[in-house]
């Protein structure tokens, strides 16, 4: 199974949510590696600051994220952790 890379989600998001303030995606995958997971894709975390995030609850924020990356989840992301928050929250 191919694996998305940072690089891919990154562009992703930056297409999808323009965050004006600070995108980091950081890829955990090493950190997994001989756990059944690691075979079917990698395992991001997102750290997003974005005035798209502003007065929406978490879950609204992480399904922003979700579904900016709706097509590049299947191709290869086995796991997301997801940390949003508006400009005055950063």
């Amino acid at each position: 199974m191919t694996h998305v890379t940072a690089d891919q989600v990154e562009h992703v998001l930056r297409q999808a949510i323009s965050p004006l303030h600070s995108l980091e995606v950081i890829d955990d995958s090493h950190l997994h590696a001989g756990h059944a997971g690691a075979r079917e894709g990698s395992h991001l975390r997102v750290r997003i600051v974005s005035p798209c995030m502003a007065g929406l609850s978490r879950v609204a924020r992480h399904r922003l994220v979700y579904d900016a990356l709706r097509r590049v989840i299947p191709q290869g992301i086995h796991a997301l952790a997801i940390e949003a928050r508006a400009p005055d929250e950063a």
